[in-house]
C-alpha cells in the first residue's frame, strides 16, 4: 500500500510518500510543495497546491491519502487559508478517486512519538528512526510532517472506500459500522 502524507500550508505545503508492505514501512518520495513562489494571490497559491498534488498522484499512485486538519491558531485570515490548502488538497486526491483521512496535530504527534505535544524537532526525529534514513536526512520539518502523517495513517490502520474521505478511526462501534458497511460479514 502506498500512502501520500500531506502537511498543509498555504506558503509551504509539505509532502511524504511511504510503502507499506508486510509491517515494514519504506520512504518513498518527500519534499516540500513551494506555493509563495508563485507571488501573493492566495488563489494561484491553491492553484499550485493542486497541481503539484495532481503531478505526485500521478507520480506515485498512491492508495490513500492522509491529511493533517488545521485544528487552531490566532489569526483568522492565516486559519480561512490554511483550510483553504488543506480542501485543495484533499479536493486533488478526491478527483484522482483516492480515499482521503484528516487527523489532527495531536493524533499524528502521538502515533510517531507516544506524544500529542511532540516538537516538530522529536516528530523528526522519530520520522528518520522508523523509517532508516540517516539523521539529518529530512531536507525540512514540513516534509517530516508529512511523512509523520503518512505514518499516522498506516499505523491507525484506516483504509477507505474510493472516492471517499474520512476523519480517522471510529469512535464507538455504531460509527465504525456506519462508516464501514463493507466490513461487515
Amino acid at each position: 500500500m502506498i500512502i501520500l502524507g500531506i502537511d498543509p500550508g498555504s506558503n509551504i505545503t509539505g509532502f511524504g510518500v511511504v510503502r507499506s508492505e508486510n509491517g515494514k514501512n519504506e520512504l518513498v518520495d518527500s519534499g516540500v510543495i513551494r506555493a509563495s513562489r508563485v507571488g501573493t494571490d492566495h488563489q494561484l497559491r491553491l492553484k499550485q497546491i493542486y497541481e503539484s498534488i495532481c503531478e505526485l498522484i500521478a507520480e506515485h499512485l498512491p492508495d490513500s491519502c492522509a491529511v493533517e486538519m488545521p485544528i487552531y491558531g490566532k489569526n483568522p485570515q492565516s486559519m480561512l487559508k490554511l483550510g483553504r490548502a488543506q480542501a485543495t488538497a484533499m479536493l486533488a486526491a478526491l478527483n484522482h478517486q483516492i480515499p482521503v483521512t484528516e487527523y489532527t496535530p495531536k493524533e499524528v504527534k502521538k502515533a510517531v512519538t507516544g506524544n500529542g505535544n511532540a516538537s516538530k524537532e522529536q516528530v523528526c526525529f522519530m520520522i528518520e528512526t522508523m523509517l532508516s534514513l540517516q539523521p539529518g536526512n529530512m531536507v525540512t520539518l514540513d516534509a517530516s510532517d508529512a511523512l509523520a502523517v503518512a505514518l499516522c495513517h498506516i499505523h491507525r490502520g484506516v483504509g477507505g472506500q474510493k472516492g471517499t474521505t474520512k476523519r480517522g478511526p471510529a469512535k464507538n462501534w455504531a460509527a465504525f459500522i456506519r462508516e464501514n458497511p463493507d466490513r461487515l460479514r
